[in-house]
């Protein structure tokens, strides 16, 4: 990953128009996921409302446990309030179905649930961290932000992505160089049941990858009886992948979770590969 050790004066600029426009409100609770992006947020509010930040994380099925463990640690770390909303997708009306809007169902609840949250502790503006990048692709998840009034400061502020890598850099952001995660969710084929033992399915096979030094992956899982594991690394890794110790641990491992049969994409790990389906 390629990303200036330096921000540069423009990035800078962006990052105080961002504090400019955090100290306009009183107090905030922000989505908070420990990923890139909300980490950044997270931590550019609490720069500009000092106590004024609660950050809100859901605790639910389709949010990988380690994920969750890195979010509760690192609010402690930066000395924030933290909520864990307790929510289960798969209890929402039509998600478990997974229809080509699912993320738009989901995103309407779970924002919902974060907005009654920061309703009950006094609190009128919830923050989640899109940036401007995330207006390329399939997002209907960003309608259901809309319609709850949700602000997205970074994409006010005209951040994107590699901004906000810089940035984390220059701030000290354990996360700079993360690798993106999106919920488990986004790894079914739309028109596919999500079950509980598929997301855990899931969920192993991804911290497996994550143990084995793999650093960017997506573990998309395919069928309804029969389960098929497709494996999406980058290409720069898919040989290491195909090293005999490698494949073969992962091969007995993904078996050993639920899978008849482990693939790998040759395509190589790109994001938003089950869009690509759509027309």
């Amino acid at each position: 990953m390629q990303v200036s050790m330096s921000a540069t004066a423009e990035q800078l600029s962006k990052y105080n128009s961002l504090l400019s426009i955090l100290s306009n409100y009183g107090r905030v609770a922000v989505a908070f996921s420990s990923g890139v992006d909300s980490t950044f947020l997270l931590y550019a509010a609490r720069a500009a409302l000092s106590d004024n930040v609660v950050a809100l994380t859901a605790a639910s099925p389709v949010f990988p446990k380690r994920e969750l463990n890195e979010a509760i640690d690192y609010c402690k770390r930066l000395g924030v309030e933290h909520r864990l909303i307790d929510i289960d997708e798969l209890e929402i009306e039509g998600f478990a179905e997974n229809p080509k809007n699912r993320c738009y169902i989901c995103k309407k609840s779970l924002f919902a649930a974060f907005k009654k949250a920061a309703d009950d502790m006094g609190i009128g503006v919830v923050l989640e961290g899109s940036n401007r990048d995330d207006e390329g692709d399939y997002r209907p998840g960003l309608l259901a932000i809309r319609e709850l009034d949700i602000k997205s400061p970074l994409r006010e502020a005209d951040l994107y992505k590699d901004d906000i890598r810089a940035l984390s850099v220059h701030f000290g952001l354990p996360t700079w160089d993360k690798p993106s995660f999106a919920c488990l969710a986004s790894r079914f084929p739309y028109g596919e049941m999500i079950s509980y033992k598929k997301l855990e399915m899931v969920d192993k096979s991804e911290q497996l990858l994550l143990e084995l030094g793999f650093k960017q992956f997506r573990v998309r899982i395919h069928g309804e009886d029969t389960f098929i594991a497709r494996i999406e690394v980058p290409e720069d890794d898919i040989e290491r992948f195909m090293q005999r110790d490698v494949r073969t641990k992962v091969n007995s491992e993904l078996v050993r979770f639920g899978f008849s049969y482990v693939s790998l994409d040759l395509r190589g790990y790109r994001t938003g590969s089950m869009n690509e389906v759509l027309s």
